[in-house]
């Protein structure tokens, strides 16, 4: 499955509990998603507190997929190509150093 297959199953989803509705209680605005993105992330640090590795990997991966659907959620919702825009910054980076 492909970056745009899997945001269709993502958006989906959210259509599917009512999420996109206007009515709805958790408006999917890029605002919200973008703080969704970034409380995900932090949940994703929960799991290396105080350890070096994650005790449970099963958990971290929901975390991580919790982060993901959220950020391709974003980048549909601006109309953000995201595999072009992370080929593009790969690109940038292989010119970047870091000392």
């Amino acid at each position: 499955m492909d970056i745009k297959a899997l945001t269709a199953v993502i958006n989906q989803f959210v259509t599917d509990k009512g999420w996109y509705a206007p009515e709805t209680i958790f408006p999917q605005t890029p605002r919200n998603i973008a703080i969704s993105v970034a409380v995900e992330a932090a949940e994703l640090l929960e799991h290396f507190q105080f350890h070096d590795q994650p005790n449970d990997t099963a958990a971290l991966a929901g975390e991580l997929a919790d982060v993901a659907n959220y950020l391709f959620q974003l980048a549909y919702l601006l109309e953000i190509d995201l595999e072009q825009a992370i080929l593009a910054k790969l690109k940038v980076n292989y010119g970047r150093t870091w000392e």
